[in-house]
């Protein structure tokens, strides 16, 4: 009976405390036991993919694998194949790192947003983007044209979801924006996510038969709240309130990935706070981003937990480009940190708020990291040497050559492989508003005003990938 009462309270107590749940997930799988595996593994596949791309250039057999392979391994992995638009869920098998066993939508059926409206997150119209994430079966999530989606409040997905945003420019603003919260298998590829804002004191639904009551939200890009087995690859983010991506309450086996970030005070959190134990699980690849311009701090700040940063490039900073507290082991390798004039701001390190009496033992390694215009990186850690041999088997990639592997980090070019995408327009919208009567949403990464293609071509390229999901529909998976 005692045990019975026991249960009853731990559940009611989970059920109505965010504190309670995010404890509750200490007991849930998704940590990886061996994180040094999962590095190493990182560095296989990127060499893997390297010596392909060198074999091939040499032997100049297959001019069309030869001019397709980057080196990076997540891109070489779908862009190789030619047919990618009728076999788009095999994206899901693409992922490295301690996010590569997120399934999203995969094995699901297609769902095309045909409606760019946000305008009752309670009652969604189905057509929207908040009718397809809040569904409990598994969905992969197309768009068959160019849209600019304006959230009324935050945008809550359930479990075994993919933003698939190849062949359109999708932009998704306003209030929230993206919150992933105790959920898993969500895959968000191609979206550019910016101008985000608080929202909240009022209802939004977050599954077919549940709607409940919501604070006000910080603002975030991307929100990661006691979640697990998520990715966020070829994402462009920028201008929102609080970060562009946090990850926080015991969130676990997460990989952000080939993205750009801009324009930007407080870029990145992982972990809730220093003493929040269940943070301690988290395990964060971020590999091949590139942090681009107007950035002050965070790339990340982590508190507690296992951060990989592998190969990414770090245009500038203003303030540092990682920090933390709370002794998160993180793990730098094979990056180019390039520092600001500033000449008291070259450190690429920051231990927040802790004296070094007490950061001396914690495990912040750099291995193979370039340092440019005076950039350095102080680390820290008794026995480091032991600690990482398992992650030295297989060295990471050179950081000479960071240009390659982070080429075409961001949102990718309609129907190409360039990020050359400009502003918004008309045209491109199928004749609804655009950006052009909008404040100044630029794609920071092309720094242009291109059009993106004309009426015509943006119906034809929509016809043809309704028709493709369509032709390649397949059955959900089953539910226990």
């Amino acid at each position: 009976m005692l045990l019975r009462s026991c249960i009853v309270w731990i559940s009611l107590l989970c059920s109505f405390s965010p504190l309670g749940r995010a404890m509750l997930n200490l007991t849930l799988p998704g940590q990886h036991p061996n994180p040094q595996a999962v590095v190493q593994e990182v560095h296989w596949k990127v060499n893997a993919s390297m010596t392909r791309r060198e074999m091939l250039q040499v032997s100049e057999k297959d001019q069309f694998y030869s001019s397709c392979l980057t080196g990076n391994p997540i891109d070489d992995c779908w862009k190789c194949d030619p047919e990618w638009p009728n076999n788009r869920q095999r994206l899901a098998d693409c992922g490295i790192g301690f996010g590569q066993y997120a399934l999203g939508g995969k094995n699901g059926d297609f769902y095309i947003v045909t409606d760019s409206s946000d305008d009752d997150p309670v009652n969604p119209r189905p057509g929207t983007l908040r009718y397809a994430v809040i569904q409990v079966e598994p969905l992969w999530i197309v768009f068959p044209s160019n849209m600019l989606i304006k959230l009324s409040q935050e945008l809550i997905f359930n479990s075994y979801k993919t933003l698939d945003g190849r062949g359109a420019n999708v932009h998704i603003v306003g209030g929230g924006c993206i919150t992933l919260q105790y959920i898993s298998n969500v895959i968000i590829h191609n979206i550019h996510i910016h101008h985000c804002h608080p929202s909240g004191e009022t209802n939004v639904r977050s599954s077919p038969t549940h709607f409940g009551w919501r604070t006000k939200s910080d603002g975030d890009g991307i929100s990661i709240f006691g979640s697990k087995d998520i990715w966020i690859d070829h994402c462009s983010l920028s201008h929102c309130k609080d970060g562009l991506i946090d990850a926080v309450m015991g969130s676990t086996g997460i990989t952000i990935s080939n993205n750009y970030f801009s324009h930007h005070d407080e870029v990145m959190l992982l972990g809730h706070s220093d003493d929040y134990l269940p943070d301690s699980g988290m395990q964060v690849t971020i590999a091949f981003n590139h942090f681009g311009e107007k950035l002050v701090q965070r790339m990340p700040r982590c508190r507690r937990g296992y951060i990989h940063v592998v190969n990414n490039d770090f245009t500038q900073w203003e303030m540092y480009a990682i920090g933390g507290s709370g002794n998160p082991t993180i793990n730098s390798q094979g990056n180019r940190y390039t520092a600001p004039s500033n000449r008291n701001a070259k450190e690429v390190t920051k231990r927040v708020d802790t004296g070094k009496g007490e950061w001396s033992g914690w495990n912040w390694r750099s291995e193979g990291d370039i340092m440019v215009n005076g950039a350095f990186f102080v680390a820290s850690g008794e026995g480091v040497e032991v600690k990482y041999e398992k992650a030295y088997s297989v060295e990471p990639k050179s950081a000479v050559l960071i240009d390659q592997l982070i080429m075409h980090a961001g949102v990718l070019g309609v129907g190409g492989r360039d990020n050359n995408l400009g502003k918004w327009t008309t045209g491109g919208n199928d004749g609804g508003l655009g950006l052009e009567s909008e404040p100044d949403y630029m794609d920071y990464m092309s720094g242009s005003s291109v059009s993106l293609m004309s009426p015509t071509t943006s119906t034809l390229i929509s016809l043809l990938i309704a028709f493709s999901c369509l032709l390649f529909y397949k059955t959900p998976l089953a539910f226990m």
